[in-house]
């Protein structure tokens, strides 16, 4: 038995990766949503994923599956990719081409570590539209406008150097997971892209994984003051 701990919908970008890969891939989990009430020591959240993982944060994978031993689990969303990848091997979540599956992880890496001024400044809020607000990070901050031409060049030079259309080719897989976050950012601020981009965050919007969270987020009507820096209220 598999379970993904996560955050709430609307603002947990890192819940959204493995949530949505495993979503896409058909791999049956059941979902234990841990509410951002606040991120203080003493808040639910915290006591609750505290005494789960070391980090104390979401996502957490718990695997129970050996009779009689404690449940395993995983935290970190690469390190959750790479256990389901080798639990599942045959759905290939990672391309099959060695050169490829190099290329992929070193994208999920970049991911991991970087980007951090679209981060900051454009957080998610996928049932936010905040368009003046993207148009205003573009105008006034370089990181952001750097972290977005990269964004487009790693995408448009994925997308045309095989038959598409994710990725890593016709697969929906962990590097299309991992960037989902991405997409929702660039599409709730309106961030300009390219049209191979623009079409690329439409598919995977519409992919069933993606659209059932979406679907979640916008259902949940919970808004978190301290995960809405441009808004006061819904």
């Amino acid at each position: 038995m598999l379970q993904l701990y996560i955050g709430n919908k609307n603002y947990s970008s890192w819940s959204m990766r493995p949530w949505v890969l495993m979503k896409a891939a058909g791999i049956a989990f059941d979902e234990v949503k841990v509410r951002f009430d606040s991120f203080e020591p003493d808040s639910t959240f915290k006591r609750t994923m505290g005494d789960l993982v070391p980090t104390g944060k979401v996502p957490a994978l718990v695997i129970d599956d050996q009779p009689g031993r404690a449940p395993q689990v995983v935290w970190d969303t690469l390190a959750i990719a790479e256990t389901l990848a080798e639990r599942f091997p045959d759905h290939a979540l990672w391309p099959t081409d060695p050169r490829r599956r190099a290329l992929a992880r070193s994208l999920c890496a970049e991911m991991h570590s970087g980007f951090t001024a679209l981060r900051s400044h454009c957080p998610m809020n996928i049932e936010a539209q905040l368009p003046e607000i993207g148009a205003r990070v573009m105008a006034e901050q370089p990181g952001v406008r750097a972290d977005l031409a990269r964004i487009e060049a790693m995408w448009t030079g994925c997308l045309s150097g095989h038959g598409g259309p994710w990725l890593m080719g016709d697969r929906l897989g962990i590097v299309d997971a991992y960037y989902a976050p991405v997409a929702m950012r660039l599409r709730g601020y309106a961030l300009p892209v390219h049209a191979a981009v623009a079409d690329y965050i439409e598919r995977l919007s519409a992919s069933p994984g993606v659209a059932a969270w979406i679907a979640d987020a916008l259902a949940e009507h919970d808004f978190l003051d301290f995960e809405e820096p441009y808004r006061s209220a819904r």
